[in-house]
């Protein structure tokens, strides 16, 4: 089993057609088959079915996919670190951002990485803290942003400072102040939020997204109170909702720039580090 063998298998699952995937691979669909066959021959388990309009991946082929991917993303990622050994601020800096950090990261400063140097592209991951973690501990993305609370084992981190929710309220669910709510002023009102949120909130939302930028669109569709960082609102659009800060200090986080602690960082992901700075 070789790189090869594995971009051909993930164009195949994700085009479910040997023939499109052949297209897409800029070869002809004979050798395309016959690799398949080999890796199925080598592994000794029947990968994809094939079917009168397309294949699709079996048990065991969602499993190969799903490892096929990561072994790829892997091996670029090191292609890209090795090649950039000497050389500076070029090649493509994978940065990796969850949700609920969106409105911090990537943000304006880190163009400045083009005007300093017009070689430098930026690939940009995006996924939930775990997901996050995940591709920093991985070595695919050499720099990544995530939200308190989260284990900073094995990891260097920049701390953003403290950063209080707000409440994103439909007009007909306005509660608290001119300016700012109470949890308390809030019972029995249908809450929004991330799974982070729901976990300290100490009490059962009406809805739990999976990305918080999806927080201020149920907000705005008026199915509740939504529950998101400050910083969010630069990147959402919350429509006639009124906002109002959430004066509860156990519920603030702070967002971080995160990179292996056991990881010389390159000088591309260094600059980036700087620009990004404290995320203010």
């Amino acid at each position: 089993m070789n790189l090869k063998q594995l971009e051909y298998f993930v164009a195949i699952a994700e085009e479910g057609q040997i023939t499109a995937a052949a297209r897409r691979l800029h070869i002809s669909q004979p050798p395309l088959s016959y690799e398949l066959r080999e890796l199925e021959r080598e592994l000794g388990t029947q990968l994809v079915r094939r079917g009168p309009r397309g294949v699709t991946p079996t048990e065991a082929g969602r499993l190969l996919y799903k490892r096929a991917t990561r072994i790829l993303a892997m091996a670029t990622a090191t292609a890209r670190e090795v090649s950039s050994v000497g050389k500076g601020l070029t090649g493509t800096l994978c940065l990796a951002v969850c949700g609920s950090a969106a409105g911090l990261a990537p943000g304006a400063r880190l163009a400045e990485l083009a005007a300093l140097a017009p070689d430098v592209s930026l690939e940009l991951r995006e996924g939930g803290v775990p997901e996050v973690l995940e591709l920093v501990a991985s070595g695919i993305a050499e720099v990544g942003v995530v939200r308190t609370p989260f284990s900073t084992q094995g990891l260097r981190t920049r701390y953003a400072p403290a950063e209080p929710l707000v409440a994103v309220m439909p007009p007909a669910l306005e509660h608290g102040d001119e300016l700012t709510v109470l949890l308390a002023q809030l019972e029995g009102v249908p809450i929004v939020c991330d799974a982070r949120t729901a976990t300290a909130l100490g009490r059962e939302p009406f809805c739990v997204t999976e990305d918080a930028r999806s927080v201020c669109s149920c907000a705005a569709a008026g199915l509740g109170v939504g529950l998101v960082p400050r910083s969010l609102l630069t990147v959402c659009d919350t429509g006639p909702c009124y906002i109002k800060t959430l004066v509860e200090k156990d519920l603030e986080s702070r967002a971080a720039v995160i990179w292996k602690a056991d990881r010389a960082l390159s000088p591309l992901a260094e600059r980036a580090v700087a620009l990004l700075g404290e995320l203010c």
